[in-house]
């Protein structure tokens, strides 16, 4: 969670003890990149699937930044799932490594509306690599010198 006003922090915990099937209690630090919101990160275990759970419980909230990752595991891709305010929701499978893959169809729709003058080939792509996204989360990833960083990715 990278920034959430202090009234949504207790609503943001019972979201994913929701998902998660457990009480959850996230420790919740102040975010210099937007005073006045809180930030906290946490790990998490689940079947494939639940980072898209998560991400599903968190969205309905305008308010939040957030990001969700899961890592590949035999059964299944990674995924990422990006959101802020402004852009709403970026979802992205990624492969071992972290790279995002992009499904073909998706390549050659950017290429075609290229070609017919609708956009811009290297925004198309940017926006396939969630570039926007990044750019604004970027400064609020970081919580700051001895935050306790805890990441949310496993998929067993």
């Amino acid at each position: 969670m990278h920034s959430a006003p202090r009234a949504l922090c207790p609503h943001v915990e019972w979201a994913v003890a929701g998902v998660l099937g457990t009480r959850v209690n996230l420790d919740w630090i102040r975010q210099p990149a937007a005073p006045g919101t809180w930030r906290s990160e946490f790990s998490w275990q689940g079947r494939a699937g639940t980072a898209s759970q998560l991400a599903s419980a968190l969205r309905g909230w305008h308010l939040l930044r957030f990001e969700v990752t899961a890592e590949p595991c035999p059964t299944a891709e990674g995924e990422r799932y990006s959101c802020t305010p402004d852009l709403g929701i970026f979802h992205a499978v990624t492969g071992i490594h972290g790279d995002i893959l992009i499904p073909e169809d998706r390549l050659r729709a950017a290429l075609t509306r290229s070609r017919g003058g609708e956009t811009d080939l290297e925004a198309e792509i940017a926006k396939l690599l969630g570039k926007p996204w990044d750019d604004e989360l970027e400064p609020f990833r970081y919580a700051g010198e001895g935050a306790p960083v805890r990441w949310l990715h496993q998929v067993v």
